[in-house]
């Protein structure tokens, strides 16, 4: 963004110095990601620099061998099953919430957002106590319920943010037209809130394939994730495998976080149209 021409020769030094510092601050976050990258190219089975030779064989044995595919597919079985849960009561919600006659909102709010705030340890303390109670603890089903809860906050707030901007008078004017409420949502509130319903989505997805601590706790082996395949192989064999895992990984996550960004300037403009 230009500087405005009307700033003082003092207000410019500070303006960019700013700039210059902020991205001072994202290179200090972002090297060790940098540094970890060019690792799973190394084609030696230590971790050094200046890496002595280049090869995919790290990727070739990410993407062929059993344990790691295993591990992938069982991530993305979770992480799918998941993201159909958290969006669809996490759109409940957030549409009873938006309701402005709804009792005990911020009360309720507080309690539904309570998994983000909440640190992890706890929650899988509590979901392994509560799950050897139910007898379901070890179990896919365990698992699938223990990311939903996790992630079912990201949907709600991202619907709720939505909706505060939601004209409520095209749903009484599809009403007054005769259209059964269910039709109302479908074909006048859904089509306007879906950026913000796929977007949470997102959210819940990689909420659950990148979470490691309640699977620690709640997964039989049967159900080894990908981050725990890698938090495993971390503690009992370091391979260089382990860099080719997180930069796909990386990769993946900076892809969703795009598409967030285009959904989130796509529900802007759709908003703007509403209004």
């Amino acid at each position: 963004m230009a500087v405005p021409s009307y700033f003082t020769t003092g207000e410019k030094v500070a303006h960019y110095a700013v700039r210059v510092f902020v991205g001072l601050v994202l290179l200090f976050l972002i090297a060790p990601i940098i540094a970890v990258m060019p690792l799973s190219f190394n084609s030696e089975t230590f971790f050094s620099y200046p890496m002595p030779g280049y090869s995919l064989r790290w990727y070739e044995d990410f993407f062929f061998n059993e344990r790691w595919t295993g591990a992938l597919k069982m991530s993305f079985l979770i992480a799918i099953a998941t993201t159909i849960l958290a969006t669809f009561l996490g759109t409940i919600a957030a549409l009873g919430l938006s309701r402005a006659n709804f009792p005990a909102r911020a009360s309720v709010m507080a309690v539904l957002i309570s998994p983000m705030i909440v640190p992890v340890i706890i929650s899988a303390v509590g979901m392994f106590k509560f799950y050897a109670q139910m007898g379901i603890a070890g179990t896919l089903i365990g698992v699938i319920l223990a990311h939903t809860a996790l992630a079912t906050p990201f949907v709600v707030i991202t619907v709720t943010a939505t909706l505060s901007s939601f004209d409520k008078t095209l749903m009484r004017a599809g009403a007054s037209c005769g259209a059964a409420p269910h039709t109302v949502f479908f074909k006048v509130v859904m089509p306007l809130i879906l950026p913000g319903m796929i977007s949470g989505a997102l959210f819940a997805f990689v909420t659950s394939f990148d979470e490691v601590v309640v699977v620690l706790f709640l997964a039989s082996p049967e159900q080894r994730t990908l981050p725990l395949q890698m938090f495993s192989g971390i503690r009992e064999m370091i391979s260089p495998t382990i860099t080719a895992a997180a930069t796909v990984l990386v990769l993946f996550s900076t892809a969703m976080l795009v598409t967030v960004e285009v959904l989130r300037r796509r529900s802007e403009k759709l908003r703007g149209i509403a209004t």
